[in-house]
């Protein structure tokens, strides 16, 4: 049987070898090693983790070559006829072809397929702003891009980081730490506004502050302008010169090469089934060109992120033969430290759920992590968001000098399995106190839920 699966596909090709199609590749020659794989990929190298850069920037990465997990020789050693430093430059789904540019001697390729990975990823925004090309604007992308910041970070003493998300967040952390005079712009009022609720994020801004970052937030930017040695910063409020600028301001689908092919999001996302198959269906698509299917709403979103990039890249090796496994969604989990301190959170903020719609309540606590008999013990803040109507988990977030990060973890198993709140109060955790306290501090955001959903009920 598996003899007549081999011949009924001549020929995969993946296009784009970062964690979702690297994943991909090893899955399907793992499953089936007989299957003829080529992998095309516009960069040098493949697997990088790109969450590491503003930890190399700030010199805690023990080795950058480290940062990869993979390779071209690994993957050709399972099997895949590797095309590196190649740049497809068409897809056309009818002929079942791809057009490719070999990046180092300028050869044109045309090859086939049966069945297509689409594992692009994602690119930088880059607004449309005058001087946004200045070589003083830098990207935090790619492996590129890390060598650029890691090798200058020595020479400036100032950088304005536009973007407060994830990326801006850590690279504007490790610069104050490292000395730097730091300025953090955003377009959002709060610092992580996408990921956590003002609770939260008020408490890491105090930080940013207590470490000498100037935040500039609710702003704009509206300009670039490159001296000799510096770029000045214009926003619809002021201006910040500093020695670079770094862009961070989020990620964008790379799939013009299926644009009115597949069926997308409004932001050209490609949107998949539970088996990784777009509108057509010889075409997979995973990773940050793909959508996901976000379980607190039930719809599908943008949410690019290397753990969904890997899932979904082990899916479409399950599932290349034929639907087998299911997509089981996902819940966005996440966490980051910063200045020492945990962030951690699965699912919708309160801010969120308003954002698109979605009714919700919310309700946060303090407490110590560790009985106040321990040497030591230090707060947990915890905040819960639930459906007021089906009681059903939507989110959480964790924030603590303890690593609370495995809490985050908990929630999304909440959200996945449908937990109600009054589940989650009375889930079995364990009591030890050198770990925790008698009531754990998601049982007891839940059971903070718990009763304020019993006083949102109308007397009878």
């Amino acid at each position: 049987m598996a003899f007549e699966r081999s011949i009924a596909i001549l020929k995969i090709i993946v296009i784009g070898a970062t964690h979702a199609g690297t994943f991909a590749t090893q899955q399907i020659l793992t499953e089936h090693p007989d299957y003829n794989v080529t992998v095309y990929e516009r960069n040098d190298n493949l697997s990088f983790l790109s969450c590491g850069i503003a930890l190399w920037v700030g010199n805690n990465v023990s080795d950058p070559n480290k940062m990869f997990y993979s390779s071209p020789d690994a993957l050709a050693q399972l099997g895949a006829t590797m095309r590196m430093e190649h740049n497809v430059t068409a897809i056309d789904p009818d002929a079942k072809t791809i057009a490719a540019t070999n990046l180092v001697t300028g050869e044109q390729v045309t090859d086939h397929y049966d069945k297509l990975v689409f594992t692009p990823g994602s690119a930088p925004v880059i607004p449309p702003i005058p001087g946004i090309q200045s070589e003083r604007v830098f990207l935090c992308k790619n492996w590129t891009d890390a060598k650029k910041l890691h090798d200058n970070a020595q020479s400036i003493n100032s950088v304005v980081v536009i973007g407060a998300g994830y990326i801006g967040a850590e690279l504007a952390e490790q610069y104050a730490l490292s000395g730097k005079k730091v300025i953090l712009v955003d377009a959002f009022d709060r610092v992580l506004a996408k990921n956590f609720d003002r609770d939260i994020t008020d408490r890491i801004e105090a930080l940013y502050t207590k470490h000498g970052t100037a935040l500039a937030l609710g702003q704009k930017v509206t300009s670039f302008t490159t001296a000799a040695d510096q770029i000045t910063v214009t926003t619809d409020q002021a201006a910040y010169t500093a020695d670079i600028a770094v862009l961070a301001v989020g990620f964008r689908p790379r799939t013009e090469l299926l644009q009115n092919q597949v069926d997308m999001l409004a932001n050209g996302a490609v949107i998949t089934d539970a088996y990784m198959q777009s509108s057509r269906p010889e075409i997979f698509a995973a990773g940050d060109s793909a959508a996901v299917h976000y379980n607190p709403t039930g719809q599908d979103d943008y949410i690019p992120l290397a753990t969904n990039a890997v899932r979904q890249g082990i899916l479409i090796g399950k599932n290349i033969a034929a639907p087998t496994e299911r997509y089981l969604g996902t819940q966005a989990s996440s966490a980051v430290a910063l200045f020492d301190m945990t962030l951690a959170a699965s699912g919708l903020t309160a801010a969120g759920a308003a954002a698109r719609g979605i009714t919700a309540d919310s309700v946060t606590i303090e407490q110590n992590y560790r009985p106040e008999f321990m040497l030591t013990t230090t707060p947990v803040a915890a905040s819960l968001t639930w459906d007021p109507t089906t009681h059903q988990v939507l989110g959480g977030a964790f924030y603590s000098a303890h690593d609370v990060s495995m809490s985050a973890n908990m929630i999304s198993m909440a959200i996945q399995t449908k937990m109600t709140i009054e589940t989650l109060a009375m889930v079995d955790t364990f009591f030890q106190p050198n770990f925790d306290q008698p009531i754990n501090w998601v049982n007891a955001v839940a059971m903070a839920a718990v009763e304020k959903a019993k006083q949102a009920e109308p007397a009878i």
